[in-house]
């Protein structure tokens, strides 16, 4: 008897028992954040930001391009200087001289001319077309082959003036014209740092690039002991080249390609 009446009374009473499901209209949707987005949302399910990339929290800045920027205001003015230097005969010239007299054939010729033959375009520019190829059929994209493949034409295009418009005799052939800028030494850094650049993404370890660039300074550096070019001529080569490099690295960075975080093959 005094069950029945306790749990009648348990049964009756809204504040004794269990909580139960409400089912009123405040329960009928959850709650939505201002922005639109579901609260707690899951990280598999984050909406793609305006730009249509999938949003991150807390924000993910971009790669700064600040040094890029730096190298390539170095660059432009650092080849303007020395082409105006040998155009007036100015200063530079001088220590210049000296330092290719102290170095030339300080190493035997053998050795300075195969480092030097780096730089021919029959070296050089098949390694680029290898790179090239590789880098279409493993990104299915052409525009950093086609970009690369304009810097490699370019390099001619822009050399080739240079040369009759300055007109610099050689080092050992002072009777001779046309040394300034070192053509040899523009297409060994566009094919290999250019092969490099287009290769970078697709392996397992950053070797690429410091093999490009230990060609590119073999080249140069048997140039100059050779007696090829004087030190000014490679390092204004050096200059003409970043542009076209940068080109490349930007092209290299856009277009289909593996997905982020997808190791290599």
């Amino acid at each position: 008897m005094s069950e029945t009446a306790r749990s009648r009374e348990t049964g009756d009473d809204p504040g004794t028992g269990l909580p139960q499901r409400r089912t009123g209209h405040a329960f009928a949707h959850p709650p939505h954040r201002s922005d639109g987005r579901p609260p707690q949302t899951p990280r598999g399910a984050r909406q793609p930001d305006p730009g249509g990339r999938p949003g991150t929290i807390p924000p993910v800045p971009g790669r700064p391009a600040t040094h890029l920027l730096l190298l390539l205001l170095l660059a432009l003015p650092g080849l303007a200087l020395t082409t105006w230097q040998v155009l007036v005969s100015g200063p530079l010239l001088a220590p210049d001289e000296s330092l290719s007299r102290a170095l030339v054939r300080t190493v035997p010729d053998a050795v300075t001319e195969r480092l030097a033959d780096l730089g021919n375009i029959q070296v050089a520019v098949p390694v680029l077309a290898l790179a090239m190829a590789y880098s279409v059929r493993r990104s299915r994209a052409w525009a950093p082959a086609l970009t690369a493949g304009l810097a490699m034409a370019l390099v001619p295009a822009l050399i080739v003036p240079l040369k009759e418009w300055t007109a610099r005799p050689g080092p050992l052939e002072p009777w001779a014209a046309g040394y300034y800028p070192s053509g040899h030494t523009a297409t060994a850094a566009v094919a290999y740092l250019g092969a490099a650049l287009l290769v970078r993404p697709y392996v397992r370890r950053p070797w690429p690039l410091p093999v490009a660039l230990a060609l590119t300074a073999a080249t140069a550096c048997g140039l100059i002991l050779r007696g090829f070019h004087w030190p000014l001529d490679v390092l204004a080569s050096c200059f003409l080249c970043v542009p076209l490099l940068l080109a490349v690295r930007r092209a290299t960075g856009r277009g289909p390609g593996r997905e982020p975080g997808q190791p290599p093959e």
